[in-house]
């Protein structure tokens, strides 16, 4: 009150509505909700209002004590009804003389916001997993439908503070109310998974998507979504595989036989020996081969390990070049988690 007297501020009430958005909500008895905050004007109950990309006819208002109000002024915050769609916290809102003023208005912005932010030629092409030519990160494609507008802002909030090297949270659209055909079909376009946040949908969009292979994911919990959302994202990434050196052979005795090959008489050094692993020939402290251990015996039996401490009859996959004294080194590619 100080502030406003201090710098003379002024409202008129006499003149058609004009404010913002605080809040908004899909209510389950009374649609699409929207708390307006009046800066300057009067709103009546029954008058036509554009409110960010949506419109509709103001059908009743209540103050923050549930009271049924016909007429605010400004400076007044008041929770209405009577919207075709839900809008954004932050939209403002204008009061309109006419109903179809206030349509052709709504739809003019929806054109301009669609060809604005999703952008003609812009399309996300659905065998594509990477933003261009010089970005290797990989993408995971979201569509955020919720029942307050308060929620999907903090779960978009949450979801930037996910942080996975090598994939990146895209949000393709996020908005209050019900999944609609409209959100599948842009799903398909831009290969997304749909998140329902507190809704439901219903059976017939439920069969929808199974038909067209999108995925909607329902969660009430925050936490839980995050979770399976980081999961995800690691799900994505190529896996990465680390060496690990199994055991060391040292090559006593050679025997050449026709349609096998070079067979090493050998004795496992360390650790252990096993069959289809890869092996390294070592000469002198030099790799002189790299490849593949095709067989292994111990005795006149294949076997498929050998430990240290015991002998063994081993072969190289496509490789005859073994000499008495050489190192056979063991080893496989195990994922890293």
């Amino acid at each position: 009150l100080f502030v406003a007297e201090y710098q003379n501020l002024k409202a008129n009430p006499n003149r058609r509505a004009v404010g913002s958005v605080i809040e908004a909500k899909l209510d389950k008895g009374k649609g699409p909700v929207a708390t307006l905050l009046v800066k300057n004007g009067s709103i009546k109950v029954g008058d036509p209002v554009v409110v960010g990309n949506t419109w509709g006819r103001i059908r009743s208002m209540e103050d923050e004590g549930k009271a049924k109000l016909k007429q605010v002024g400004p400076s007044k915050a008041v929770e209405v009804t009577g919207l075709v769609d839900v809008p954004n916290a932050g939209d403002r809102f204008m009061i309109f003389e006419d109903e179809k003023t206030a349509r052709l208005v709504a739809e003019e912005r929806m054109l301009r916001a669609f060809n604005e932010e999703k952008g003609i030629g812009s399309q996300v092409s659905l065998a594509s997993l990477f933003s261009d030519l010089n970005d290797t990160s990989k993408e995971l494609n979201l569509i955020i439908k919720g029942d307050v507008q308060g929620s999907i802002e903090a779960l978009k909030g949450s979801l930037e503070k996910v942080n996975v090297e090598g994939v990146k949270i895209s949000i393709i659209r996020s908005g209050v109310g019900a999944v609609t055909e409209t959100d599948i079909s842009l799903a398909v376009a831009s290969n997304s998974i749909i998140i329902a946040f507190n809704i439901r949908p219903n059976q017939k969009i439920i069969d929808t998507a199974k038909e067209k292979n999108i995925e909607i994911r329902q969660y009430n919990i925050i936490y839980k979504l995050l979770e399976d959302i980081e999961a995800a994202m690691k799900g994505m990434l190529d896996p990465v595989f680390e060496e690990k050196i199994t055991g060391q052979v040292e090559v006593r005795q050679l025997f050449k036989v026709s349609k096998i090959g070079t067979i090493a008489g050998s004795y496992v050094q360390t650790g252990y020996i096993e069959r289809n692993c890869g092996v390294r020939l070592i000469r002198d402290s030099i790799i002189i081969y790299t490849g593949k251990l095709s067989s292994l015996r111990r005795g006149k039996d294949d076997v498929k390990e050998v430990k240290a401490g015991f002998e063994c009859g081993l072969t190289i996959e496509n490789y005859n070049d073994i000499k008495v004294g050489d190192i056979i080194e063991g080893f496989v590619m195990e994922e890293v988690k």
